[in-house]
Formats: C-alpha cells, structure tokens, sequence
C-alpha cells in the first residue's frame, strides 16, 4: 500500500496527465465525445480525474502530518480541500453529459477551482518533498 505521500504524488501525476490531455482534447473541435477514440480516452482521464480529486484533501492532511509550521499546513489542507471539492463537483457534471464536447472539455480546463487546485498541488507536491 502507497504511503500518504506517494498516494498524494500519484493523484497529482493523474490531475496533471488529465489536464494536459484536456487541452488537446479541447483543440481538436469535436461536437461530442461519442463514437470518437478520442472520447473513449476522454472519459478514461474524466475517471481518472474524478478518482484522484476525490478525498484529495483527506490525503494531503494525513501526509502533512507532524510537519511543521502545522497551522499553516492545516490551513493549506483547508485549500486543498475547497479547491478539490469544487474541481470535483465540475469534473463529475461533465462526466454525466451523454457528448462531452471539445469547447465543454474547454471551459473544464477554465475553470478557476482545477487551476487554483493544479498551483496548489505544485506548491503542496514541492512542500512535501523538500
């Protein structure tokens, strides 16, 4: 089993590698999802996406565990936690859409909550490794 740390570094690897499929996704001009090669991978990464925002916050807190300064870290958690609960909400909208169109996939990726979350993680994922 992945130590809180790892398990933190995988979800951020999935968000990353998701968002950047996004945005090819989002430059081909696709009406919808269906029928498309593209869109059997789109809602691999939308999975992909959703499993690795979900409890995000929970493990981010257990991996900050014991470090120090720990009221700025539970602070951050509280961020992390907003910030993914508020990518994952859009994250499982889009996913429930019959056809995922490349300009929805667009304004996805626009969303202030997944970018917000993407520099957090960066801060968080260079914090824990330091």
């Amino acid at each position: 089993m992945a130590s809180p740390r790892e398990d933190v570094q995988g979800r951020i690897d999935a968000i990353e590698s998701s968002y950047e499929f996004f945005l090819a996704y989002a430059a081909q001009g696709l009406t919808t999802d269906e029928g498309a090669k593209a869109g059997a991978q789109l809602r691999d990464f939308l999975g992909k996406l959703e499993g690795a925002l979900d409890g995000l916050g929970d493990r981010v807190q257990e991996a900050s565990a014991g470090l120090e300064p720990a009221e700025a870290w539970s602070h951050m958690v509280a961020v992390v936690r907003s910030d993914s609960d508020a990518a994952l909400a859009a994250v499982r909208l889009v996913s429930a859409r019959p056809g995922v169109s490349s300009q929805l996939v667009d304004n996805l990726n626009a969303n202030i909550h997944l970018r917000a979350l993407l520099t957090d993680l960066f801060l968080v994922d260079d914090l824990l490794t330091d």
